[in-house]
Parts: structure tokens; C-alpha cells; sequence
């Protein structure tokens, strides 16, 4: 096994006491331990869910019909439950910020965990860049007036500025944008169920109608059915990343496995039921779904149904604090994964520097400056340019959870072979299926998705934004193999020792009515 130069650092100050008692092998564990329990269940139920949903769903719609967005986001659905259960069961056991990139190096290979970094950075910049440039898109539901950079230069401001401050204002931010999320969500059901049975302007009942237009409810075929992929992709996407804040997390080892099974119920909830009130209540054929510059959310369009054009924009202003919140978190990870980068070798040391409140501030302006670069980049049509950025964090996200699916593979085998299964904090149930069948069935997916950019006619472009991660993450992956000579890790000498955290460093339950009250607090995100 290759020595780990940073395993003789001592642990953090923010680490707990038995973890710090019991462990000395420690490379990554070194930022402050700040985001509450409250903060990290809300970040779970409510962090990522932005564009994908409020304005993805939208173009799904558009160009797959009704019953291809609620079929292609249960079945991505489904092998993201499957996928968090594999990550929470090792972030729950090594819970650092560099996450399931940090897994894939120590458990497969460093050149593999190399370029899925490298990879899942990017992807968090682009994040970043497509919320800032669905902003444009938000904002034209009101004015076409305003210039198309002023406000996309505001928020990208204040997102560096909570990300750079410390980690607890990040937590604080998210929080409140998060719970604003749910809240209308919530609401949009519960109003999209009434508009369906005859609350809505023309007093009709709608039912199942919008699936018998004609086209519907697969629209364009197979061509429209695959592409819906990559969008519900791109809607999940970030819900692993969750794992990433395991790095800044109180009590990981008991706070992970809680917010990794509250994601069943946030899929059904959020995004299948969701989907099902939209297909049903939104014709495909509705004007501004899907083109070139502009984006209409079927929320809003819902709460316009429903004859209240007040609620119509305030949908849209929760739509607009929705991209604002996940444009948040994704800054938030591609700077801790930069930042991870920089402690393992795989980029230059300064984007390891910490502020004094142990914030990666290098990342944090390093990435957010890309991000910044990518948005520029509007002028060319704010509708066109959000769906290549889109298809490129889609295939992106599916590439992680391949990777994660692998991952755990090896990392149960690691532990069998070293005789340390009995230590995990938290076991995935769906273990040695679950895995597998989600693997298979996300490389299927990767390969599919792309049908549309080949019929009728061929598209370079769209081709471009559905297949140039695979080539890119392949060279990746071979030039740092190449350099460093890597190996894969066999199960017998994987690092299953640095930054571990077992049953022994769960925290002790606060015992009496004071404790219940807490843990009912904290499972209501209060």
C-alpha cells in the first residue's frame, strides 16, 4: 500500500473526542466540523433541488411527453435511492469531504479517483453557471428588459461571499432556502391535484386529457424518451454530493445514515409526484416549455391554471431562490472537492489553503471564477446554452454514480477481506444487487441518452454535449496512470484505516425529554 503523507497529521480540533482519542491516520479530515444536524438534513431534502426540477422538467416535457418524464425520473430515481445507499454506507465510515471521489481512489484506483474529481469539479462549476444562467431565464417571465448579465453577476457575488465567509453561513443560507423550497412544493401538489379535478380557469376537470393530445404521451419516439435521461440526470444530480458535507458535518457517523434514508421519501415525494401533477396538468405543446431563449417553469404555469397570476409569480420567485440555493451548493462542493484535489496530490497545493475558520478559500474563488467564465458565455442564447450546460452536468452526474456503484463494490470486499465489516456505522441493504443493477443500468443509460442528436438528422453540437465527458474522463484517467504508474488496489491492502470513523465514535445520545425533543427537532429539520 502506498505511504499516505498526511496520515501522521493529527486530527482537527473539530473532530470529536473519541475520533480524535482513537485515530491518528488523517489526511483529509482538517476542515471545521460546523453544519448542525438541522442544517444537513434540510441541505439533504432541499439543497439540489433547482433547475433540474422547477425549469428541467419543463423541457422533458417538451420533448419527451408526459409519460417519458414520469417513467425516465422514476427509473433514475430508483438508481439514485440505490446509489445513495452505497455512498451513505461508506461516507458514513470514511466521512470526508472529498467524498465518493476520495472512495474511488483509495478503494479502485488513484488515476480513477483522479479523474473523477477532476470531473465532478468541473461539473460543480458548470452547476454553478447553468443556475446563473437559468436565472436570465426565471427572470424573463417578468421583463425582457433587464440587462442579461446585472443579475447574474449579483448572485454570483453573494454566492462567493456565503461560501467564503465560513462554512456555518453557508449552512444558515441553505437552510432557509431549502425549507422556502419544500414549502412550495408542497403547495404545488396540493394545488396541482385541485387545478386537475376542476380548480382551475375553465372549471374543467383535466384528468388523464393532456396524455391523449395528439403526439403524446411519448413524444418523438424513442429519440424523445432517451433524451429525458440526461435531463432527470441533471434534476437528481447533486444528491450525491450530500456525502460532501460529511467533511463539515457534527456526528457523521449517526448524521449520514439519517439523511441517506430520508432520500426515498424526498424522490417520491419531490420529484415522482411532482412529475405525475405536471404531465397531467401541462400540455407538452404548451408555448415557452422548451426554446431557444426563453424557459417557462410548469409550476408557475400551474399556479396560472389555477387562475392566480400573484401565485404565478411568486412560484416563479421561488423558482428564481431555488436556482439561487442550488447555484450555492454547488459552489460549495466543487470548492471542497478543488480542495480535496489539492491535499491528495492531484492539483497544486494552494487550493489547499484554509482561512482561519478552515475554509478552502483558494477554491472557493478559483471555482466560482470559472463559473463566472462559463456564464459569460449567455450572449449566444440563454435557452441554448443552459441545455448544452445541462447535458454536460447530466452525463457528468451518471459518470459519479457509476463510479460510486464500483466503489462500494470494492470497498465491501476490502472490508470482508480485512475483517472489518462488523465496524460500519451504517449498511447497505440493497449490497451485492443493488450495486450492480444500478451500474448496468446507468452505463445503458449513458450510452442511450444521446439517440436524439442522431435523428432525424445529425447534430455536432448536441452530440458534443452528451458524449465529450466519456472521452475526456477516459484520457483523464490513462494520463495519470501512465504518469504515476498507479495500481489497482487489491482488497488486502486498501486504506481502510485513515479518516475512519466506526460505531465506537457515534456521540452518546443526549439521554431524558430534553433528548427526545432534540432528536424530534432534528428529524424535522427544527
Amino acid at each position: 500500500m502506498e505511504a499516505d503523507t498526511e496520515k501522521n497529521v493529527p486530527a482537527p480540533a473539530s473532530a470529536p473526542a473519541s475520533h480524535r482519542a482513537n485515530h491518528a491516520a488523517v489526511a483529509e479530515d482538517k476542515l471545521r466540523r460546523s453544519l448542525s444536524p438541522r442544517q444537513v438534513q434540510m441541505i439533504a431534502i432541499g439543497g439540489t433541488i433547482g433547475t433540474g426540477l422547477f425549469l428541467g422538467t419543463g423541457k422533458a416535457l417538451a420533448t419527451g411527453g408526459p409519460a417519458s418524464l414520469l417513467l425516465c425520473y422514476s427509473i433514475v430515481g430508483a438508481i439514485v435511492f440505490v446509489t445513495m445507499l452505497c455512498l451513505g454506507e461508506m461516507a458514513a465510515f470514511v466521512p470526508v469531504a472529498g467524498s465518493f471521489c476520495t472512495f474511488s481512489a483509495r478503494y479502485v484506483d488513484d488515476a480513477w479517483g483522479f479523474a473523477l474529481t477532476w470531473n465532478y469539479w468541473f461539473n460543480d462549476a458548470v452547476s454553478t453557471a447553468a443556475d446563473l444562467v437559468a436565472i436570465q431565464l426565471v427572470l424573463q417571465y417578468w421583463t425582457n428588459t433587464f440587462p442579461w448579465y446585472a443579475l447574474g453577476l449579483i448572485v454570483w457575488f453573494l454566492l462567493v461571499l456565503a461560501n467564503i465567509i465560513n462554512v456555518r453561513a453557508y449552512g444558515e443560507v441553505e437552510y432557509w432556502l431549502c425549507l422556502l423550497k419544500v414549502i412550495t412544493i408542497v403547495i404545488f401538489i396540493i394545488l396541482g391535484i385541485a387545478v386537475n379535478v376542476g380548480g382551475n380557469t375553465s372549471h374543467e376537470y383535466i384528468g388523464a386529457r393532456n396524455w391523449y393530445l395528439p403526439g403524446a404521451p411519448f413524444v418523438g419516439g424513442i429519440g424523445g424518451f432517451a433524451s429525458v435521461f440526461v435531463t432527470a440526470s441533471f434534476a437528481y444530480g447533486g444528491t450525491e454530493s450530500i456525502a460532501i458535507t460529511a467533511g463539515e458535518t457534527r456526528d457523521p457517523a449517526r448524521q449520514l445514515p439519517r439523511v441517506v434514508k430520508n432520500v426515498f421519501w424526498r424522490i417520491l415525494f419531490f420529484y415522482i409526484l411532482a412529475s405525475l401533477m405536471i404531465g397531467l396538468n401541462v400540455p407538452y405543446n404548451y408555448p415557452n416549455l422548451n426554446s431557444k431563449d426563453t424557459r417557462t417553469s410548469p409550476f408557475t404555469i400551474a399556479f396560472q391554471l389555477a387562475g392566480s397570476k400573484v401565485a404565478g409569480s411568486f412560484v416563479n420567485a421561488v423558482t428564481l431562490t431555488s436556482v439561487v440555493s442550488a447555484g450555492n451548493h454547488a459552489l460549495f462542493a466543487g470548492s471542497r472537492l478543488l480542495y480535496t484535489l489539492s491535499v491528495n496530490g492531484h492539483a497544486p497545493k494552494v487550493f489547499g489553503r484554509l482561512t482561519r475558520f478552515q475554509v478552502p478559500w483558494v477554491a472557493v474563488l478559483f471555482t466560482s471564477f470559472i463559473s463566472g467564465l462559463l456564464f459569460g458565455a449567455s450572449f449566444i442564447g440563454a435557452g441554448q446554452l443552459w441545455t448544452w450546460l445541462q447535458n454536460l452536468v447530466g452525463v457528468s452526474n451518471q459518470l459519479s454514480w457509476i463510479s460510486i456503484g464500483i466503489a462500494s463494490l470494492r470497498f465491501r470486499a476490502g472490508l470482508k477481506a480485512q475483517g472489518k465489516e462488523h465496524l460500519l456505522p451504517f449498511r447497505n441493504w440493497t449490497y451485492p444487487a443493488g450495486p450492480i443493477i444500478a451500474v448496468v443500468l446507468n452505463i445503458f443509460i449513458v450510452l442511450v441518452q444521446g439517440w436524439s442528436c442522431f435523428s432525424p438528422r445529425f447534430s455536432a453540437v448536441d452530440f458534443v454535449s452528451y458524449y465529450i465527458e466519456l472521452p475526456v474522463f477516459a484520457s483523464m484517467f490513462v494520463m495519470w496512470k501512465l504518469i504515476k504508474r498507479t495500481k489497482f488496489k487489491t482488497a488486502s491492502e486498501m486504506d481502510l484505516v485513515t479518516d475512519v470513523y466506526t460505531k465506537d465514535d457515534i456521540e452518546p445520545d443526549e439521554q431524558g425529554w430534553a433528548g427526545r425533543v432534540k432528536r424530534i427537532g432534528g428529524w424535522l429539520c427544527f
